[in-house]
């Protein structure tokens, strides 16, 4: 059998997979203004037999949200949204659905949020522009969370996580990744705070932390995890010691026993191994992201996953062209190339109409 490490069970902590292949959360907005609805359940449902599969960023508050049609969990129209394709998924294949609540931060904007000004660890504005219906538009200066709002917005990932777990979901993600808010949070580019939730590696990681931790004591930590980019300048940030800050959040981390920490592979930009890193600093299911380097082929995932150096791989760009990822590699089959022109269009083109194997071969 081809690939037979990445196509080998996997169990560990009460998670049970009928492989190691995963599918990575990609933005494709094509809710219904912030709402999930029948296209996005067929989308979901058609790639059903990932081992996790990660959903597109989903907001957990209305102030979140940085880009066009991307589905939020913070109504309750929202939530059967997410319900209506938690019923799907699971009724198509053996899939464990996790949906990644991803806080925009700074990189949200304005014209998606009925002019409510953005809200970050600090006012330092984004490098960059946001698309909208009316052309690209500058990213604004956020505003300044004051500490005595973290409370609130700590419950904000709470009431996301626990209406997703009511929708059906088997977990969510926090995306402490890419340049959302979590990330901001970590960054010492763009957290400047004094009040003990920033200035140095121990304030920048607590944020983050709580958030964590009041997730899982809300839906247990078995259904609870987090995505990390290490270094990662998307969206302009920067970090002036980011080994030493991924250290104390994986300490921090580690003994709460989440479902699953997913790492991007972002080694071509730190000066150390951050598959190597995580694996070493992490005791739970280690999922990583495909990254930048030619080992992140399907042959060099399998070689890691013999090796012992992640448990989880996460596939995005192939999962999106090929909705049935896993049995085109276990029968050696030829894989669909994603259209990018399609990837943030909207419709069913590039989205529902990538044909699975045995449509092709009908």
């Amino acid at each position: 059998m081809p690939y037979p490490h990445l196509l080998s069970p996997y169990e560990r902590d009460g998670l049970a997979t009928a492989h190691r292949i995963s599918m990575a959360p990609l933005t494709r907005n094509r809710a219904v203004g912030t709402v999930p609805g029948p296209i996005n359940a067929e989308y979901y449902a058609q790639r059903a037999d990932a081992a996790i599969l990660v959903t597109e960023g989903t907001h957990p508050a209305a102030v979140g949200q940085g880009y066009l049609d991307i589905a939020g969990l913070h109504s309750d129209a929202q939530q059967a949204g997410w319900k209506l394709v938690a019923d799907v998924v699971h009724g198509a294949g053996s899939a464990k659905l996790v949906i990644q609540l991803m806080h925009c931060g700074r990189v949200a904007h304005p014209y998606y949020t009925d002019g409510v000004q953005p809200i970050a660890p600090s006012a330092i504005t984004a490098d960059g522009a946001t698309f909208t219906p009316d052309g690209m538009q500058d990213y604004i200066e956020p505003r300044e969370v004051a500490t005595d709002e973290l409370p609130a917005l700590i419950e904000d990932y709470v009431q996301a996580a626990r209406r997703a777990v009511a929708a059906g979901a088997d977990g969510v993600e926090l995306h402490a990744a890419n340049g959302y808010l979590l990330h901001q949070f970590l960054a010492s580019g763009t957290n400047q705070r004094t009040d003990g939730y920033g200035t140095d590696v121990a304030g920048r990681v607590r944020f983050p932390v709580e958030v964590a931790k009041a997730v899982a004591a809300e839906i247990g930590a078995e259904k609870t995890a987090i995505r990390i980019s290490p270094g990662h300048p998307f969206n302009d940030m920067s970090e002036a010691d980011t080994k030493e800050t991924y250290d104390a959040l994986l300490a921090a981390l580690d003994p709460l026993g989440l479902m699953y920490l997913h790492v991007l592979d972002t080694t071509t930009h730190v000066d150390f191994d951050v598959v190597e890193w995580a694996r070493a600093g992490w005791s739970g299911t280690l999922m990583a992201n495909e990254g930048f380097t030619e080992e992140w082929d399907v042959e060099g995932a399998d070689k890691l996953v013999a090796d012992g150096k992640v448990d989880l791989v996460a596939y995005g760009r192939r999962f999106l062209s090929n909705p049935d990822l896993p049995t085109r590699l276990k029968e050696g089959a030829e894989l669909n190339e994603a259209d990018q022109d399609t990837f943030y269009q909207g419709g069913e083109k590039g989205y529902t109409d990538y044909p699975a194997l045995a449509a092709q071969a009908a």
